[in-house]
């Protein structure tokens, strides 16, 4: 990541608020997530920190970060307040990293699925694969191969992203593994730049086991992810 005099959010905002409430499925690979996430950030030069309670979605609490992430969150997570102080970050400049099962969450709010653009559709079992960069020169897919060997629970959408005006870092090729749903261009990692009215955001639909946040080009991934998200626009 950038050293830490260089990355800051909007405002010089130096916090991480990393958020991990489930109101459906929870992965156990919840705590070495936030662990990692927290190594990560304290590596930056920020300071992170680990909540589950929707409180933390306040306006006053939200200016001071750099970053949100949403953590494996999934159903609906936050308050009508928290959604409203969330949008606003968002559309002040704020930047959001959703990981996994964060695709899977706030079900009922549209502004959360246009956020992402698509949304959760299913998965086949976990599986081996391969990951494909389209863009090896962005901080999140800069520290992997062009085609990346990896094991995960590789997750089908409702809808191409791309529809939604998101740029696809990474592909997931579906003749490695068995259940994919998109055929040859099957979006896995992808970010909306910053633009007049909305935040940075990236989502990144791998991380489903706890060992992959000691693996180190996962953490690489979520490394350069954060940076890209929390740096200054």
């Amino acid at each position: 990541m950038r050293s830490s005099d260089t990355t800051a959010g909007p405002g010089g905002a130096r916090d991480v608020l990393v958020y991990t409430r489930t109101a459906g499925y929870r992965h156990d690979s919840i705590p070495a997530g936030a662990a990692a996430l927290t190594e990560l950030a304290t590596a930056a030069g920020l300071s992170a920190e680990t909540t589950e309670d929707p409180a933390a979605f306040a306006p006053g609490r939200l200016a001071r970060c750099a970053a949100v992430v949403l953590l494996s969150t999934t159903g609906s997570v936050l308050t009508d307040a928290g959604r409203a102080a969330f949008e606003a970050y968002v559309r002040a400049g704020g930047g959001v990293l959703a990981i996994h099962a964060a695709a899977n969450a706030e079900p009922d709010w549209p502004f959360y699925g246009e956020l992402l653009g698509t949304r959760f559709a299913g998965h086949p079992e976990i599986q081996p694969g391969t990951v494909c960069v389209d863009e090896p020169a962005h901080p999140a897919t800069a520290p992997l191969p062009e085609r990346w060997e990896w094991t995960d629970e590789w997750y089908n959408f409702t809808a191409d992203p791309r529809a939604a005006g998101v740029r696809v870092l990474a592909r997931a090729d579906e003749t490695r593994y068995r259940g994919g749903t998109h055929g040859a261009d099957h979006p896995l990692v992808w970010c909306r730049d910053a633009a007049p009215g909305r935040g940075r955001v990236l989502f990144t639909a791998l991380g489903h086991a706890a060992e992959a946040y000691a693996d180190p080009a996962f953490r690489a991934h979520l490394a350069g992810a954060l940076d890209w998200v929390a740096g200054p626009r």
